[in-house]
């Protein structure tokens, strides 16, 4: 199990997360919904520890074992990933070699993840992640290489950037791919669409958990009163 204990973070003296729980098992969907700017990539950058990150109080625990002072490299050696939103370009490298990372990975393995994210491999394999790609198919190289990671928790930040709708069904195939291969996904989103296909919510107001509990009443709930609320603290930073 990962856990969030009484999570608070503070960025330019202000406090920006505000005593957030949460708790994720292994095997489930879940996911983190809200408008934008209310802190749930913030959340997200906390669980996978990256450098500019660490809370101000509260603790993290993985499996029992408190990894709150842990690195982002330490954290991803015990299995937690993050799809980031805006995925970077790398010059000079093809897509098979940025897959494959250095490790022993087969050509079949590559090609079945290119597939599940819709990319074809004959097309796409040879070609550089660079300016070249668009920003939906730079996502799904990484998207593609999330996937050979084979990671326990997963963290998706806003996984449908720069992707075309067209491709919402893709994501959610993938998302319940990492179910059955027995990862957790973590999905940030303010979509409706890919919320409702997460198991649990969490609602997030002005760096707060406002509600949680099953997917469609949270939807339902985020639906009806989080599009018109007036007392939302959007937060620069997202």
């Amino acid at each position: 199990m990962l856990e969030l204990k009484d999570i608070k973070y503070s960025k330019n003296g202000s406090e920006i997360i505000k005593g957030v729980s949460m708790k994720f098992e292994q095997g489930k969907v879940y996911c983190i919904v809200g408008n934008n700017g209310v802190g749930k990539s913030t959340i997200g950058y906390l669980i996978m520890g990256l450098s500019d990150y660490k809370p101000s109080e509260g603790r993290i625990y993985l499996d029992g074992e408190d990894i709150t002072d842990l690195g982002i490299t330490e954290r991803a050696r015990r299995g937690i990933s993050l799809l980031w939103q805006e995925p970077a370009r790398f010059e000079g490298i093809t897509v098979e070699s940025y897959l494959k990372l250095n490790r022993d990975i087969k050509k079949e393995e590559i090609e079945r993840a290119l597939e599940l994210v819709n990319l074809e491999p004959g097309k796409y394999m040879r070609r550089y992640v660079d300016k070249k790609l668009s920003g939906g198919e730079r996502k799904k190289v990484e998207l593609a290489s999330c996937i050979l990671l084979k990671p326990r928790y997963l963290i998706m930040d806003e996984p449908d950037s720069g992707i075309d709708i067209m491709s919402l069904d893709m994501i959610v195939r993938v998302i319940n791919y990492f179910k059955e291969q027995g990862s957790s996904v973590i999905v940030i989103t303010h979509r409706k669409e890919i919320a409702l296909n997460c198991g649990y919510s969490y609602l997030i107001c002005a760096g707060k958990v406002f509600l949680e509990g099953d997917s469609k009443k949270i939807v339902s709930y985020y639906e009806r009163t989080c599009d018109s609320c007036g007392h939302v603290n959007y937060l620069e930073e997202e």
